[in-house]
């Protein structure tokens, strides 16, 4: 299975969680209006924003699949990235109301404490959203797409969200009503801290940074490659779910050049075997004997 016949595995994904933010969104926001709980509609807006988020992925992996052309050699693989940076602005926009609600229902003196019907629906939404994240996560890793590995760490902490909701609606009914908003007052931060991890990502991998640990395990493995006598340099950047590897290596000056050629190819089957990167560029170049001598 090809690059391109994953990212259409991985819309498999993004629709599952496309459909199930449509019917826990609806299903939160008209139940938090019934019970009256602030957590509960918060959530459901959190929710809302996943599907912005989710049809950005989705959004993203179609025009990823483009082949490459004159104007896109290396491909639309970075249309997800593109994607994912405009649903981060709409979610800390979603965030930032979700706060101001909070924060002026906390000013406000009259506070009630919900219908504990809606911490059951907070805890059976935490429940499918674990279910989605369960499916996301099998099936990122087993195409190796990272976007949906992002989309499934979503599911996560909307899951996580929707436990936080349970708690503080359970507390307003002890006798804590205050604690329903504070726990919609955090809803709205975790929007907002999602929004900014996904939009630190983005920006990263779009000004073409790269991690740099990450980097000496792929030096690692190339300087292991029998024939390389060093490592002149080595450049790495993230285009989409992809990996693009640059890399010059010096071998012997005594080597022909299908010998140099050979050691070229051993290096891009290793780092497609040990690290899944199919994309690299050697360049060869001789090695000096003076080196060994100084």
């Amino acid at each position: 299975m090809n690059a391109y016949d994953n990212l259409k595995q991985g819309e498999k994904g993004a629709w599952i969680s496309i459909a199930a933010y449509i019917l826990l969104s609806i299903f939160k926001i008209s139940m938090g209006y019934i019970t009256g709980s602030e957590a509960l509609t918060a959530d459901g807006i959190n929710n809302t924003t996943d599907i912005i988020v989710s049809l950005a992925v989705l959004i993203g992996l179609r025009i990823s699949r483009k082949p490459p052309d004159h104007d896109h050699p290396y491909g639309h693989m970075r249309a997800e990235t593109i994607a994912s940076l405009v649903a981060s602005f709409i979610m800390f926009a979603a965030g930032i109301q979700v706060i101001i609600q909070s924060v002026q229902s906390l000013m406000s003196a009259e506070r009630q404490a919900p219908d504990m019907l809606a911490a059951w629906v907070a805890l059976f939404s935490a429940v499918v959203m674990w279910g989605v994240y369960m499916y996301n996560r099998k099936l990122a890793k087993r195409i190796n797409n990272h976007s949906l590995m992002a989309a499934a760490m979503d599911n996560r902490s909307d899951a996580f969200v929707s436990i936080g909701a349970t708690v503080g609606i359970i507390g307003s009914r002890f006798g804590y009503p205050i604690l329903d908003t504070i726990a919609a007052f955090a809803v709205g931060l975790i929007i907002c801290k999602t929004a900014w991890d996904i939009f630190s990502e983005a920006t990263h991998a779009l000004t073409d940074g790269f991690d740099d640990k990450r980097l000496k395990v792929f030096q690692e493995t190339v300087r292991e490659t029998p024939g390389v006598k060093s490592i002149k340099d080595i450049r790495a950047r993230v285009h989409g779910s992809s990996v693009l590897l640059d890399v010059v290596v010096e071998v012997s000056a005594e080597l022909s050049v299908e010998q140099s050629h050979h050691i070229s190819d051993e290096i891009e089957q290793r780092m497609h075997q040990q690290h899944s990167i199919d994309n690299v560029h050697v360049h060869v170049e001789p090695y000096s004997n003076l080196k060994e001598e100084s």
